[in-house]
């Protein structure tokens, strides 16, 4: 009882503290973080507005989704990349959009794979939604959406259930995150870090930004991510920062990528 009351005091310290400021409360734990991803998982899974592509028929697609991944946990500059569970999903959709959840699920549509032309612009795209995932932005969201009241009961073991409404919630596009300007700004950066080391240039989200934009049509990751040109600088001045270190495009491999693909 006396651990609860110094929770409740200590969150409600950091709610009056946080009023002022853009980046909203987060008081999710990192398990939390990964219970609530497989809850969504779960919901994406047996969700039929989602159509996913199955790892077996489309064992080559995954194969090279997954090295993508791979590579960039492997630089050792992601957060809990040893401890999240880091599973992507491809879903069979024209529509050029991308998103994850807490917990390391990345969801990627057909649409914005077939809409870009090379490694480094996939990549970035990415690093930029992994980075939302490691910085934990998501969750900090979902008490912002959801309100404090709501998150704090859930935590304390009432309403548990609710893990499992808003899992659906988010799933069904009933509900969507919207992340702060800082948080973009953050997970734009990251991409940069999280690629640099690798063979790809780190430049790649910036990349997709400038093609997304002459789009006819807003995309969908356009509608929840806006970019401007303040953002591509920013990728460009961070990439400067860590050395100014040309990578590759690899449009051909990404050719391949793509006729792996329905």
């Amino acid at each position: 009882m006396k651990k609860i009351k110094t929770t409740l005091i200590f969150v409600l310290l950091i709610s009056l503290f946080s009023t002022s400021c853009e980046k909203p409360v987060n008081i999710f734990s990192v398990e939390d973080d990964i219970q609530f991803g497989a809850q969504f998982d779960q919901e994406i899974m047996s969700n039929p507005k989602f159509v996913i592509l199955n790892e077996t028929q489309y064992r080559e697609a995954y194969s090279i989704i997954n090295e993508f991944k791979n590579e960039l946990l492997k630089t050792g500059k992601v957060a809990y990349a040893d401890r999240f569970n880091w599973k992507v999903r491809i879903i069979d959709d024209a529509t050029i959009n991308a998103f994850a959840v807490p917990g390391g699920y990345l969801y990627f549509y057909t649409g914005l794979i077939k809409a870009l032309d090379n490694e480094a612009e996939f990549v970035g795209v990415m690093a930029h939604e992994m980075a939302h995932v490691a910085r934990r932005h998501s969750t900090a969201q979902l008490t912002k959406a959801y309100g404090l009241d709501l998150m704090l009961s859930m935590l304390l073991g009432k309403n548990s259930n609710q893990w499992v409404n808003i899992a659906a919630e988010l799933a069904s596009g009933l509900t969507q995150l919207q992340f702060s300007r800082s948080d973009e700004f953050e997970a734009d950066k990251y991409a940069v870090i999280y690629t640099y080391p690798t063979e790809w240039d780190a430049r790649g989200v910036a990349d997709f930004f400038k093609k997304l934009e002459s789009h006819s049509s807003t995309p969908v990751f356009l509608s929840t991510h806006p970019a401007d040109k303040d953002r591509i600088a920013a990728v460009e001045k961070e990439w400067q920062a860590q050395g100014g270190k040309q990578g590759g495009y690899f449009e051909d491999r990404y050719e391949q990528f793509i006729n792996s693909l329905p």
